[in-house]
């Protein structure tokens, strides 16, 4: 155990890291998410000063970590005058008004955590929008521990209800926030999903970039497109998603989207907020997985990424993995076992832009062979588009009309121009196939 950690850059509030492990044993991953939460914290603007493991059996319902834990780092909050205790579980609205009642000091969690870097992180309308949302959804079942000292008024006649009046006042006001909330960036998806259909027409890849925070997604698209992203060594430095446009060496256009990075423990309300920034992710034709092959950790970013690729429903997607940072010296301990995992992928250094040529390559043969399933009405008249499909395309299934054929078919590309003035439908997203 060490001291504690401070989440006001003021320096005035000192804090301790709370790590959980469920096992009378030690657990390297715990400390591992550990250090990983003072990362979360000094990006949020904090000094890590002090952490602890809690060695559990269980949860405990009440307080997580039990009574005897939980008195044990009380005497410690009163010895040390530590103001805020931040757990690296999220915890429960009950067990966070227990703990608090016990530490007599505020209590956070590792979501709370997150949240803060999102909300200092968000530049634009969008942004702000899916972390406000994330926030309120967060907050409405923990209202009561916000109303704690109108409670304590309650007790007697006439004395029932002023904590209980405007509790419900601010939970039916925050329910009416989150469905204000939802239905614009319903409206966000449905802007991007239009702007996706006219990329398309235009037979544009859509590649996106995804990948632990911190990975260097953000570096990467700047030396791919001199895109002038802003790239920090911090957690979560990128939020709101940057789409620029790549040339590659077949000459075939695409766009390529850098997006929110993904970690350990995201919960799934704060994935569902941010589903219209992770549409993009869900709709590309191809994902990169850029993955830092320095860090120590590799293997378990790797596994976060694929479960949050799972929850979002991309995880069947052509993805494509690039080890990044492979200059660093301490990537050599871990591209043995990279390379035997992912077998072919390329290698690269987006600070020192090495091995992009390689990858530029990698990506337009990937893409070469994309197509768009489509239903169109084509004129019996128009041999030379028809034998173009019958050739060319993967036709599903066809009708003959007196005039025209009717045909569901997965078109090349290459064809979209060609076959434009027939369509019966506009390209819809969830249809686009690539095939390889």
């Amino acid at each position: 155990m060490t001291d504690m950690i401070d989440l006001q850059p003021s320096g005035e509030e000192t804090v301790l890291l709370i790590g959980i492990c469920l096992s009378r044993h030690a657990d390297p991953t715990a400390q591992e998410s550990l250090e990983e939460l003072a990362q979360l914290c000094e990006t949020a603007g904090a000094t890590v000063t002090g952490t602890m493991v809690c060695r559990i059996g269980h949860r405990h319902a009440g307080t997580y970590i039990g009574e005897g834990k939980a008195a044990e780092i009380a005497a410690l909050v009163a010895e040390k005058k530590i103001a805020t205790v931040v757990f690296d579980e999220e915890l429960t609205p009950a067990q966070g008004r227990n703990l608090e009642a016990i530490f007599k000091t505020k209590v956070v969690d590792r979501t709370q955590v997150i949240l803060d870097i999102f909300a200092q992180h968000a530049r634009t309308a969008e942004g702000r929008l899916q972390i406000e949302l994330a926030q309120l959804e967060y907050l409405l079942p923990r209202l009561r521990k916000m109303w704690t000292h109108l409670e304590r008024q309650k007790g007697g006649i006439g004395m029932h209800g002023p904590g209980e009046k405007q509790l419900e006042m601010d939970r039916r006001r925050i329910v009416e926030n989150i469905q204000r909330h939802r239905q614009r960036l319903k409206e966000v998806q449905m802007r991007r999903s239009e702007q996706r259909r006219g990329r398309r027409r235009h037979g544009w890849a859509l590649i996106s970039l995804v990948g632990y925070t911190n990975a260097g997604k953000s570096t990467l698209i700047n030396a791919l497109t001199k895109a002038g992203v802003l790239a920090y060594d911090k957690l979560f430095a990128t939020l709101d998603p940057t789409t620029r446009q790549l040339k590659l060496p077949n000459h075939q256009l695409a766009l390529l989207t850098d997006t929110v990075g993904f970690i350990r423990k995201l919960p799934h309300h704060l994935v569902e907020s941010f589903k219209a920034t992770l549409e993009e992710v869900v709709q590309a034709d191809l994902l990169v997985h850029v993955i830092d092959a320095a860090h120590p950790q590799v293997f378990h970013q790797i596994e976060a990424v694929e479960g949050v690729l799972r929850e979002i429903g991309a995880h069947e997607k052509n993805i494509m993995p690039a080890f990044n940072k492979v200059d660093d010296p301490a990537s050599a301990v871990n591209l043995p076992a990279l390379r035997a995992r992912f077998p072919g992928a390329v290698e690269i250094s987006a600070l020192r832009e090495t091995g992009l040529d390689e990858l530029r390559v990698h990506l337009a043969d990937t893409l070469r062979n994309r197509s768009e399933r489509l239903t169109l009405r084509v004129p019996l008249r128009d041999g030379k588009t028809l034998a173009l499909l019958k050739t060319n395309a993967t036709i599903v299934e066809e009708t003959y009309e007196e005039e025209h054929v009717l045909m569901k078919a997965a078109v090349p590309i290459t064809l979209s121009g060609v076959v434009a003035p027939y369509r019966l439908d506009p390209p819809v997203d969830n249809e686009y196939e690539h095939q390889h």
